[in-house]
């Protein structure tokens, strides 16, 4: 298949997901009368027969999350394509700057003295969870850029290692949160799966400025992904100035998986698989492949909470990165088992 159909396909399928997703959920709504309240939610139709408790169910709730995860998965897809390129490594996933881990130890300092912090949280928009772990999330990123930042320039392997310095770190604090804290176990560890549970249209605000602010960054340089494909020293003879490129790709790419993981929590294999597979059927041209990443990861997000919502029966829920990991795992696997990619940095 060409890019252009691999894209137009993954258009139609992230288009197919917010009608789809909106019928998913413990109470039962009838497909017409599911689009008869996008209808109204959207504005396209009179709202004068709408049931205002389906209405709320419709517009508020499932159309909300199905929402989210489009965006949450397109970021996440789009960070790890701009990472993947960046570092000239097909293993590089949106958390290899320890993102994911300064996340979960600001999440799990807010649960941990939630208590304490209750007045606090009561102005911030879905509470004090959130905010922390976006703050975390950022705190992390700048010091695993500090660190990287070696000999006037970011060359990738520093960052690389950076990354898993930070992660290590950040992973034995939240360990030694729940080690101190044994009532907030369960929820530590629930919030690290991942999960849309309980977020609406207010999240919005903690995601749209981070995922705008990385998604423009990394419009405005796909084409500098090309060029470093070839190399440090042959995008520097090109004129490209190699470090101050990395830099804004990075930091555009982190934004997004911050974004993504305050609102979601930790999703992995989004941000690995989507933009491995793509590559692939489409080839290394960053253009079209940022394009197809941004649908297809975000309906792959949005089916993967269709089913965390659908698997239990009594209104439970799967944890969404439970889902992720469980289809993306084994996907992966047997990509590099078929001899797709061998997984090994380029020189």
């Amino acid at each position: 298949m060409t890019p252009r159909l691999i894209t137009a396909l993954s258009v139609l399928l992230w288009i197919l997901s917010v009608p789809l997703a909106c019928l998913s959920g413990p109470v039962q709504i009838s497909a017409p009368e599911v689009l008869r309240l996008l209808g109204v939610a959207l504005g396209l139709t009179p709202d004068a027969q709408a049931e205002p408790v389906q209405l709320l169910i419709v517009s508020h709730i499932r159309l909300s999350r199905a929402v989210l995860a489009l965006c949450c998965g397109g970021g996440l897809a789009l960070a790890g394509t701009a990472l993947q390129g960046v570092l000239r490594n097909p293993l590089a996933d949106p958390f290899i700057l320890g993102i994911s881990a300064g996340a979960a130890c600001g999440a799990s300092l807010a649960i941990a003295l939630g208590g304490s912090l209750g007045l606090a949280a009561s102005f911030l928009p879905g509470g004090l969870i959130a905010p922390a772990a976006l703050l975390g999330a950022i705190l992390a990123l700048a010091a695993a850029l500090a660190l990287g930042y070696g000999a006037g320039n970011f060359g990738r392997e520093n960052v690389i290692l950076a990354g898993v310095a930070v992660s290590t770190f950040l992973g034995a604090l939240v360990a030694l949160i729940k080690a101190l804290n044994e009532e907030s176990v369960s929820s530590i560890v629930f919030w690290i799966m991942g999960s849309f549970q309980g977020r609406g249209w207010d999240s919005f605000v903690l995601l749209a400025i981070p995922l705008l602010t990385g998604m423009l960054l990394v419009a405005a340089h796909w084409r500098e992904l090309d060029v470093l494909g070839l190399g440090d020293d042959q995008a520097a003879q090109l004129g490209m100035h190699v470090g101050r490129a990395r830099l804004a790709l990075l930091f555009g790419a982190s934004c997004m998986t911050a974004g993504a993981v305050a609102v979601a929590c930790i999703v992995g294999f989004v941000g690995l698989v989507v933009p491995h597979v793509l590559r692939l059927l489409m080839g290394a041209a960053h253009g079209p492949l940022l394009a197809a990443s941004w649908f297809t990861g975000g309906a792959l997000l949005c089916w993967a909470d269709m089913l965390a919502r659908s698997l239990l029966d009594g209104g439970r829920e799967l944890p969404v990165g439970v889902v992720t990991a469980l289809l993306g795992g084994p996907c992966f696997a047997l990509l590099i088992w078929r001899g797709g990619n061998t997984g090994k940095p380029e020189p």
